[in-house]
């Protein structure tokens, strides 16, 4: 019987618990890059204070401007947008560019590993001079920087890390804003320390057994995932995920809240399925290469979700729920790792950041499976990985 494959290639099951091979493998260090969430959270906290971010402090914005530019700001935006939640008192604006109306009582978020990018240089230029505050993360050099000089919140990242890779700097930025305008109180160190234990539980000695990204990449493997939330925080986060399985892996997934998913009838449908009895008698050479019957490859549907304690009663039905409609799906959850108490507030914020780097671990290895990352001859877009501090 032929090995499972991948959508583009055959998976590599053993190599996932031979840790020499995977670290040959992984030969632009993304594991290892991976394993630096929690020290992005500690160095991007130490540029905020260096930067003097408590210049913030004051009255409320009449408005919050998240900016979506390509790197981590597409999936930390709707994540903070989502911890925020609906009794936000400030208004909350995720948008691609600096709007026009952007003016001198609003703060303007941005965060990106691109120096030039002229377009974000542009709007922060403009958000400046109509006597916005901005608060931006970005390289050293280049226009972007030049843009915000002496006029802007500059948090220079102090850690080389892949574009891809670098949720944890823009989350921590955005919520280091968060808790200087009294609007969500994080504890960044215990953030920090909670990424610190994620990476320890999914480091590459670990075999599959007891890590669980090798687990869920095992899980996802020669599967097309739906990736659904049970809470508003969770579907933040899923939208992370799908993005990374798509950067390391190649894997295109459905990222959704249940309640939107389930309003789909044709994926609702394809989704119960998947995890029946049926199941368990498939070909998997038919799985890999397809049937003669035109059915697209099995699903793996995933939900995903804040622990149960901190999510208000009303989520806590909607996963039960959930559950109860789709009882072959995986329910994806930190309920038991964090090391926090149930009435801290800053739980849900700690297990998003959690959930997110597990699947980027769970990406990771998925795409080394596949052979798509590493190997003789495979260069990482960004070149050799490594710390570097800035002086």
């Amino acid at each position: 019987m032929p090995p499972d494959m991948g959508i583009s290639g055959e998976f590599d099951h053993d190599l996932l618990d031979d840790p020499r091979r995977l670290e040959a493998t992984d030969t632009g260090g993304l594991l290892r890059a991976a394993a630096t969430a929690g020290a992005q959270v500690r160095s991007t906290t130490a540029a905020a204070a260096e930067a003097d971010l408590a210049q913030l402090r004051g009255d409320r914005p009449r408005a919050l401007v998240l900016l979506t530019r390509p790197g981590a700001a597409p999936a930390a935006a709707p994540l903070l947008l989502a911890l925020l939640g609906p009794s936000c008192p400030v208004p909350v604006v995720t948008t691609r560019s600096v709007p026009m109306w952007v003016g001198a009582l609003d703060v303007v978020l941005a965060n990106t590993t691109d120096p030039g990018d002229r377009e974000l240089a542009e709007g922060i230029d403009r958000a400046i001079r109509r006597g916005a505050q901005v608060v931006l993360t970005a390289p050293a050099d280049g226009p972007v920087a030049a843009a915000a000089a002496g006029q802007a919140v500059l948090l220079v990242p102090r850690m080389e890390v892949p574009p891809a890779l670098t949720l944890p700097r823009g989350l921590t930025a955005g919520l280091l804003v968060l808790d200087t305008l009294k609007l969500l109180k994080t504890d960044t160190e215990v953030l920090a320390g909670e990424l610190d234990r994620e990476a320890e539980r999914n480091y590459v000695a670990h075999e599959s057994l007891v890590n669980p990204a090798k687990a869920l990449a095992l899980r996802l493997q020669s599967r097309t995932p739906l990736l659904w939330g049970t809470d508003p925080v969770a579907t933040a986060v899923a939208g992370h995920c799908a993005g990374a399985l798509a950067a390391h892996a190649g894997v295109v997934a459905h990222a959704a809240g249940f309640p939107e998913a389930a309003a789909l009838p044709v994926l609702r449908q394809e989704a119960s399925r998947a995890g029946s009895e049926a199941e368990f008698f498939h070909d998997p050479f038919e799985e890999s290469f397809g049937d003669q019957s035109g059915r697209m490859p099995a699903m793996r549907p995933v939900l995903l979700g804040v622990p149960a304690p901190y999510a208000a009663a009303r989520y806590q039905a909607e996963r039960a729920a959930a559950l109860e409609a789709l009882p072959g799906a995986d329910l994806v959850t930190v309920d038991e790792e964090l090391m926090v108490r149930h009435d801290d507030p800053g739980a849900a914020t700690y297990a998003a950041a959690v959930l997110a780097l597990r699947f980027d671990f769970a990406a990771l290895y998925l795409g080394l499976g596949r052979g798509l990352l590493g190997g003789p001859g495979w260069v990482s877009s960004t070149g050799a990985f490594g710390p570097r501090m800035n002086d």
